[in-house]
């Protein structure tokens, strides 16, 4: 396991909006909402919903490695999406292909608009450490 109890990317939203990428509470690891940003903050694939999600879900891989933890380990999960209708079909595919058999509670929600122009597509997660890896 990993010493640290709260986890920061160190990009510049961190400090513009003062949140942390996860914190963890006893054996439980909140994330916060995770989205296509790279490793100098950059926001990337504006509009563009599947590479958006393939983006994020490497940015959960992150937060994962500095926990230690697996996908395996993902309680629950909840995705906001931008035009929910048309990315629902998208979502569930990318969903099935990040978790393979692994079933943690979801809830995807249906939203008119994200924090960044062009962003649709976020995720929020809480990892239990205590789950087998």
């Amino acid at each position: 396991m990993a010493t640290s109890e709260v986890f920061a990317f160190g990009v510049p939203a961190e400090s513009d909006f003062g949140y942390a990428q996860a914190i963890r509470s006893g054996e439980l690891i909140h994330v916060s909402g995770q989205l296509a940003f790279d490793e100098a903050g950059e926001f990337l694939h504006a509009g563009d919903f599947a590479a958006q999600l393939e983006r994020t879900h490497a940015n959960m891989d992150r937060v994962l490695g500095h926990y230690g933890a697996t996908r395996n380990q993902i309680v629950s999960q909840t995705l906001y999406a931008v035009d929910l209708r048309h990315n629902a079909v998208a979502a569930a595919e990318g969903n099935l292909a990040y978790f393979g058999d692994h079933r943690p509670a979801a809830t995807v929600v249906g939203v008119t608009e994200l924090t960044l122009p062009g962003q649709v597509v976020e995720i929020a997660f809480v990892i239990d450490t205590k789950l087998p890896a």
